[in-house]
């Protein structure tokens, strides 16, 4: 099943996510390999492609996991989440409609 995984950045975190990228980015590689990623990337804190130092207010993963359990230990285990990046984490299912 799918489900969409939002962290939410804290206050002045942009130096410790750029820091933690490599290995947020390489565990979103190994879900996408496995043919379990619908979808990730962050969202900008301003209306800009690139929010330069305005940073981030958080990123937005949909893949797909065996249970809500395993969706939510596989985000508490995001280099994000022990960065101290994410302030809060939510874990929903998700059902795909379109496309």
């Amino acid at each position: 099943m799918w489900y969409a995984i939002e962290g939410y950045d804290g206050e002045d975190v942009l130096a410790a996510r750029l820091a933690a990228r490599d290995a947020h980015l390489a565990r979103l590689r190994a879900l996408r390999d496995a043919g379990r990623l619908l979808l990730a990337g962050p969202c900008p804190a301003i209306d800009a492609e690139d929010p330069g130092p305005a940073g981030f207010s958080g990123s937005i993963v949909i893949a797909a996991f065996e249970s809500l359990d395993a969706a939510r230990a596989w985000a508490d285990a995001d280099p994000y989440v022990a960065a101290g990046v994410y302030v809060r984490v939510e874990v929903r299912p998700f059902k795909r409609v379109l496309p």
